[in-house]
């Protein structure tokens, strides 16, 4: 199950919401339950490291469970669960510096080949998997959001808590740095 709970279920997530507010541990163990399979395998596709994807999704409980309160019901509980995992998925990144890649590693691209062809024949972790570790993770989080996961830049903007101006910036930003790194 890579996907979240069914959108008609969501009443019963706002139910365990309420109870986490009001302080139900329980209610936190079944929620984790709930969405802990694919937030786990969109965490670690995001990142290719189990480890980190893991300290994101603690990180993602722990916020929920001082937060639950806040929750305004004005998307679905899964939408705002994975807000808060990719911000938590960007502090992880954050903490470790990216690796620059030795060009002989990606000697065997094809330049002729786009970006997103890359994304549909190899994933996000074929020959474009060390290129986008190089990269700053604030930029990263906004070509996944837009490349990966087909957001428009409002969608992203909105997920990531940020302008969608900065959403265009950095996707920008992004494009540039792998088409260099790629050259």
């Amino acid at each position: 199950m890579n996907r979240p709970p069914d959108p008609g279920d969501d009443g019963e997530d706002r139910a365990l919401l309420a109870r986490i507010a009001r302080g139900d541990r329980s209610a936190l163990e079944q929620l984790y339950r709930r969405h802990v399979v694919w937030m786990t395998a969109r965490l670690e596709s995001r990142c290719g490291d189990p480890d980190i994807a893991d300290l994101a999704l603690q990180d993602t409980f722990v916020a929920v469970w001082r937060s639950a309160g806040k929750f305004r019901g004005d998307g679905q509980v899964g939408a705002w669960l994975w807000g808060i995992a990719v911000r938590r998925l960007i502090d992880q990144l954050r903490k470790r510096r990216p690796t620059p890649v030795p060009a002989s590693t990606l000697d065997h691209y094809d330049r002729a080949m786009t970006f997103e062809d890359d994304l549909v024949d190899n994933g996000a972790h074929g020959a474009l998997g060390p290129a986008l570790r190089t990269i700053d993770p604030d930029l990263r989080a906004v070509l996944i959001a837009t490349a990966i996961d087909g957001l428009s830049t409002r969608e992203a903007a909105r997920i990531l808590d940020i302008p969608q101006g900065t959403v265009k910036t950095r996707l920008k930003r992004a494009r540039h740095h792998l088409q260099e790194i790629l050259r």
